[in-house]
């Protein structure tokens, strides 16, 4: 005798699936497609609150950065690489598709508007044809082991006035010599210089307070040259005189124990914004490696009184360093009373910054 299997019920026995499913009567329920099935879980706006709530966090992490604490420098620090958090906005975008979550997706209009309206303005081409006078400003660095070539390479960048920072005492003369022909009138005053091919006049070291306390209060004037890393001088261009300030602000360290040390370059940041409130100059330029960007709430003071040629004039954001992988522009050339009709940035030479140049009008 042929046997016939055990079933719960008998639509499964004549069907060969499972049956359907009852409720709690018994009543058999209708078959349910599983797409249909998952409208029945949490729905496009309820899925993805943890990538929605990254989403907010980082767009009032870009409206309102400065209101980042700035102890232990960390308002510094995400100011310095403040364009970089826009990476964020393709990382959750791609994980609220993925979720298929419309209220991350939603949310991301918050950081996508705040990053625009910061640096939207950077994306394109902003140079403009003409210019009377040719900046260039380059840290030099003081290891580096070819100021040969980087002294001929600056040479022939066309520059009319060549800023240069950090030079060692053992490069100096190196510069001095291959620079000579190139550029008649030249100064240097401590470990930054200034090369022109117009004669420079009222020249003078610019105290940015490298050296304080009662040790350094105590140093005689010409020990603290040595080690001055600011100058200030006029050069007689064809349309006029121009001060030029040549500024080397303290580096910046991350340490253990006082997280992103940035007490000496703001002290230098201070001690020059001074200086240039006080020049009667209406055509004033400043070159020179600042150690930070535009956006550092530190340079509030220098931006108040100059404006950068590069975001004015320049293509893209223009970052200056390390030269082998730039991710901000900390070599600057800010300008007050010309107009900025290019910028750019140059090759890398020896130093592990690139130098930066601009062409100015008036």
């Amino acid at each position: 005798m042929t046997r016939i299997p055990a079933c719960d019920t008998v639509e499964e026995g004549v069907r060969g699936g499972p049956a359907p499913e009852q409720d709690r009567r018994g009543t058999p329920r209708p078959r349910i497609h599983p797409w249909i099935r998952s409208l029945r879980g949490p729905g496009p706006w309820r899925r993805g609150l943890v990538t929605a709530a990254f989403a907010l966090v980082l767009g009032l992490l870009l409206l309102l950065h400065r209101r980042i604490t700035d102890r232990g420098g960390v308002g510094s620090l995400v100011e310095t690489f403040l364009p970089w958090f826009g990476l964020g906005v393709p990382v959750l975008l791609v994980i609220a598709l993925w979720r298929r979550s419309a209220s991350a997706t939603v949310m991301l209009l918050l950081p996508v508007t705040a990053w625009l309206s910061l640096f939207g303005g950077l994306l394109g081409d902003r140079s403009r044809s003409g210019g009377d006078l040719t900046l260039v400003s380059h840290n030099v660095a003081a290891e580096n082991t070819d100021p040969v070539g980087t002294a001929r390479a600056l040479a022939e960048s066309g520059a009319d006035v060549l800023a240069l920072e950090e030079i060692s005492e053992e490069a100096r003369g190196t510069y001095e010599k291959e620079l000579a022909k190139a550029y008649p009138h030249h100064t240097v005053q401590g470990t930054v210089g200034l090369w022109s091919t117009a004669p420079l006049s009222h020249t003078r070291p610019v105290d940015t307070e490298q050296d304080v306390g009662p040790l350094g209060a105590s140093k005689p004037a010409a020990e603290k040259l040595v080690d001055n890393r600011a100058l200030r001088t006029t050069v007689a261009t064809d349309q006029g005189p121009l001060a030029v300030y040549v500024a080397h602000l303290g580096s910046v360290r991350v340490t253990s124990d006082g997280g992103f040390g940035t007490a000496t370059r703001n002290r230098n940041a201070q001690a020059l914004t001074r200086a240039l409130a006080a020049e009667r100059s209406d055509r004033v330029v400043l070159l020179g490696d600042l150690n930070g960007t535009v956006d550092d709430r530190a340079f509030d003071g220098l931006t108040a009184q100059l404006h950068s040629a590069h975001e004015e004039a320049g293509s893209g954001f223009g970052f200056s360093w390390p030269a082998d992988f730039p991710v901000a522009r900390i070599d600057q050339i800010l300008v007050r009373g010309v107009e900025a009709k290019r910028a750019w940035v140059l090759p890398g030479t020896g130093s592990d910054h690139l130098p930066v140049g601009a062409a100015i009008s008036w």
